[in-house]
């Protein structure tokens, strides 16, 4: 799906913000000595960027979402997959 599919597309963007959502709760829950072994993940960012989304409300920056989805978030799911290898060993 490219970026103008994805901005004319309301039920896509409403399950992809709920997702975002998700992730930030996740990040905030992560133990601080677990956070502390992924010292270049982001959780602040991560969970600022659910706060902006919650408190947004009807004023979601649909383009920075994109963004985030296209950039940030396939870095972060590599990120975490290694954090949880790290943790099964």
């Amino acid at each position: 799906m490219g970026r103008e599919t994805f901005l004319n597309d309301e039920k896509t963007k409403s399950a992809v913000v709920r997702q975002l959502e998700i992730i930030g709760e996740a990040a905030k829950a992560v133990p601080a000595d677990i956070r502390a072994l992924a010292p270049d993940i982001d959780w602040r960012n991560i969970s600022g960027m659910r706060d902006r989304i919650i408190h947004a409300y009807f004023n979601v920056d649909y383009s920075l979402v994109w963004d985030t989805i296209v950039s940030d978030v396939p870095v972060l799911e590599s990120r975490i997959k290694m954090l949880v290898n790290e943790l099964k060993k």
